[in-house]
């Protein structure tokens, strides 16, 4: 445990039984902001007040706020390079002004993604200041996470000035954003309006204000609709976005959308996007609904089922994995190039495969919970939401594809890669902090040995301790700012175990999955197998055992076979047969080297 994540035990920020301490805090901000968008003009204009209130027992004298689209502005630190069309002149504050009073905005060349800045007096504990600022950028031609779609098509993302969060274990979160790595940010209030041209539509977090002013009767009525279908509306078409008669034909239309104790807003806006809506029961005790939209341009075939695939996922993930009711209204899935998730909302690709496509929303999705309903410091422990929304994505391909193809699937996308992979940057502790790593090793970390660690305690605890204990978590974290040690701690304690054996073997260690089939051995009553841990990781793995009449049995090895013995374990096989052979499968747990895995074939039997 780092002196930092120490200290904040001391404080009794956080407890050693994983759950919030007593002195625990986080501070909070209520934000207005008013955005106008013109295309095909890309400069975004907006004017924003934040409310911001010290929940902490600090006093507060420099606030740092974070300007995430500087990523674009040329010199500035990223991991990866960037072209003509990525680049801009970043974000320009206009006007900057704190209590009503105006005061000086840092904004020369070398100023990037954070900016410090001084209050005209200290911000007391239990206190508030109010921020106002008026800025503009240009959208980036390239669009990646944000950035322009198409010439009259934007996904606006990270695009308003925000205070970085404060918490009770790293003080200000001053960690660079990078363009490789994701995000950290408080649960905030939101009420944004996105001022655009007439027969623009905008899509975005959060709910949306008056639609009868917005959308002509017809699309109104199809969007209320399917608010309450669990068919698939298409409440906007080619043929109705051609006509232009979607939306009020004022000059300007002002599309407004309002959030609570969420950790951002995004949004989509074009002048050609269809529309397709349906809806799902997320909660079966209270018979709430989730409404699950797509928009996209009519030409990508396997958009015309992603309404349905965001449907299917709603549902599948309230009822099964994690198996807690959607905490929102809706999800809408844009069609961009990112992959990316936000608050009630993902930027996804299109694809020929519509199998990849149901996929990708599955998986971001999934994050609605991690990183999302959990305020996971996506920028140093991306482990805790991307490893989720790996093993969720796994959980619910079984379903979409059955367990052969799903497996299979996982290992040729997700495991291989790193299973396979000797270089040593492959054995980082998952635990390092993420933006300390770029690189294969990075990735593999976040994805998928965080995912396989996941599912190997699923294997330790069985599915019923391992829900248990999930939902404690969730409970217990929702609406916080959880790290590693609180999940650690927390599933000790629902599982009513000491689990620091594994914990500290997957997530702090150096091991990969390498088992070696050392010997068969005769005993009394049957036979004895060896199995030595070359690599050191304690994952699950079968004992196939194949006789010489023909007949066969598997034996499944928990992780907990390694508890007491992490090196070396011997499996008791009773049967009065003779073996004829005997080999180790692992399944999504490859092993890095499978030369050693099965009796010699010059063994005819033992």
């Amino acid at each position: 445990m780092p002196r930092d994540i120490q200290a904040a035990y001391k404080k009794g920020t956080r407890s050693s039984d994983g759950k919030p301490g007593k002195n625990y805090w986080q501070n909070h901000g209520r934000y207005t902001i008013n955005i106008t968008a013109m295309p095909p003009d890309r400069t975004i204009k907006g004017t924003e007040t934040i409310t911001y209130f010290n929940n902490s027992p600090d006093t507060i004298r420099n606030p740092n706020i974070k300007l995430l689209l500087n990523i674009h502005k040329p010199g500035a630190p990223r991991n990866g390079g960037a072209d003509p069309d990525y680049l801009t002149s970043g974000v320009h504050v206009d006007k900057f002004m704190v209590n009503g009073q105006t005061r000086p905005f840092r904004g020369d060349p070398a100023v990037f993604t954070n900016v410090g800045v001084g209050l005209p007096k200290p911000l007391p504990p239990h206190d508030s200041v109010q921020l106002y600022f008026e800025w503009h950028y240009d959208v980036s031609v390239e669009s990646g996470r944000e950035g322009m779609i198409d010439s009259t098509t934007y996904f606006l993302a990270y695009f308003y000035p925000r205070v970085a969060v404060f918490d009770d274990y790293n003080g200000w979160d001053r960690m660079p954003f990078m363009d490789s790595h994701e995000f950290y940010s408080d649960f905030n209030d939101y009420n944004v309006t996105v001022n655009v041209p007439k027969n623009y539509i905008v899509w975005g977090t959060g709910t949306l204000q008056q639609p009868e002013k917005l959308l002509q009767p017809v699309f109104l009525k199809r969007y209320k609709d399917s608010w309450v279908s669990d068919d698939v509306i298409r409440i906007v078409t080619k043929e109705d976005v051609a006509a232009k008669n979607v939306t009020a034909q004022n000059p300007v239309n002002s599309w407004q959308f309002t959030a609570a104790n969420i950790p951002d807003m995004a949004f989509g806006l074009s002048d050609h996007f269809v529309w397709d809506g349906t809806s799902v029961v997320v909660d079966d005790a209270t018979k709430r609904r989730a409404s699950a939209q797509a928009a996209y341009n009519d030409t990508a075939a396997d958009y015309h089922h992603v309404a349905r695939y965001a449907r299917h996922s709603l549902n599948w993930l309230s009822h099964n994995w994690p198996g807690i009711p959607y905490p929102y209204e809706k999800t809408t899935v844009f069609h961009g190039y990112a992959g990316m998730e936000y608050p009630m909302m993902a930027n996804d690709e299109t694809y020929g495969d519509t199998t990849f496509s149901r996929f990708v929303a599955e998986h971001e999705i999934a994050h609605t919970y991690m990183p999302f309903y959990m305020g996971i410091n996506e920028t140093r422990y991306g482990f805790m939401d991307e490893g989720w929304a790996t093993t969720f994505e796994i959980l619910i391909g079984r379903e979409d594809l059955g367990k052969e193809r799903a497996d299979e699937f996982y290992k040729r996308f997700r495991v291989n890669g790193w299973s396979n992979n000797p270089s040593s940057d492959q054995q980082v502790p998952i635990v390092t902090p993420g933006d300390a790593m770029t690189g294969g090793g990075f990735g593999n970390n976040e994805y998928v040995k965080a995912s396989l660690g996941y599912l190997a305690m699923k294997d330790i605890l069985g599915d019923e301790l391992f829900k248990k204990c999930l939902h404690e978590y969730m409970n217990r974290w929702n609406g916080k700012h959880p790290i590693p040690w609180d999940f650690f701690n927390t599933f000790n304690d629902v599982a009513g175990k000491n689990l620091n054996w594994f914990w500290n073997n997957w997530f702090f260690g150096t091991n990969y999955i390498d088992y070696s089939l050392t010997d068969v051995k005769k005993s009394s009553s049957g036979y004895t197998v060896s199995i030595k841990n070359i690599g050191g990781a304690l994952a699950p793995v079968d004992v196939v055992v194949k006789y010489t009449d023909g007949s066969s049995e598997t034996k499944h090895l928990s992780p907990a076979v390694w508890e007491k013995n992490a090196s070396q374990t011997n499996v008791s096989i009773s049967t009065k047969k003779t073996i004829e052979s005997v080999q180790l499968d692992g399944g999504i747990f490859v092993d890095g080297d499978k030369s050693n895995n099965k009796t010699p074939a010059d063994k005819k039997a033992f």
